[in-house]
């Protein structure tokens, strides 16, 4: 009884949760290219544009997303779903630490701003991860912090010869996060804790591990 409860409330939080992702929506002044929508037959795609900047990403990126992918969820022509990055070097490098930077200089409660992106992010990872339709994450070339976030937690990921897998959080003395402590322990023998710990890349099969 007590294990069925623990795994019952589980279900509610992360329901609760997924539920929160309904109230992201885009503001004015959000980059309104920055993410293209593509939809043929079945498929429906969304590929992170920003490539001068390998896709990193930002808030305006994810209050495009989360409407889109809700709306596919409901949908019953939407089958399927596929990420994926514009350009030929990343799906995405990590979230704009740049952009959060930048906030966080020009006044005092930039830092606001920047827990407001990272709240937006966990939101859209979570959800990604409760999706209850099927999620590809093509993780063509550079996939670092964030863009692990939108790719670790898809029930498929395609890794090619040019995938550069990594959290590199700690070289900018940060921790790993975007669902790292799920995913991470869960990789085969140490990796994970070497992963974590070092910010060391994985490349074309290794990232299989």
């Amino acid at each position: 009884m007590v294990q069925q409860s623990k795994i019952l409330s589980s279900s509610l939080g992360a329901r609760q949760l997924s539920s929160e992702a309904t109230n992201i929506r885009e503001k004015r002044g959000d980059d309104p290219n920055d993410v293209v929508f593509e939809s043929k037959y079945g498929l429906r795609t969304v590929m992170l544009n920003r490539p001068k900047k390998l896709n990193s990403l930002d808030a305006s990126m994810i209050r495009k997303i989360v409407p889109r992918l809700i709306e596919w969820e409901k949908s019953d022509l939407a089958n399927v779903v596929v990420m994926k990055g514009a350009g030929e070097k990343a799906l995405c490098a990590g979230g704009d630490v740049t952009a959060l930077a930048k906030l966080n200089s020009e006044s005092e409660d930039g830092w606001q701003k920047s827990a407001q992106y990272f709240a937006l992010e966990y939101k859209l990872d979570h959800y990604i991860a409760t999706y209850n339709k099927p999620y590809i994450a093509f993780m063509d070339g550079i996939t670092m912090g964030g863009g692990v976030g939108l790719s670790a937690h898809a029930p498929f990921r395609i890794a090619t010869e040019k995938t550069v897998f990594a959290m590199p959080e700690t070289t900018i003395g940060f921790f790993p996060d975007v669902g790292a402590s799920f995913f991470l322990p869960r990789m085969n023998g140490s990796v994970g804790t070497f992963l974590a710990l070092t910010s060391e890349r994985l490349t074309g099969p290794n990232v299989f591990y």
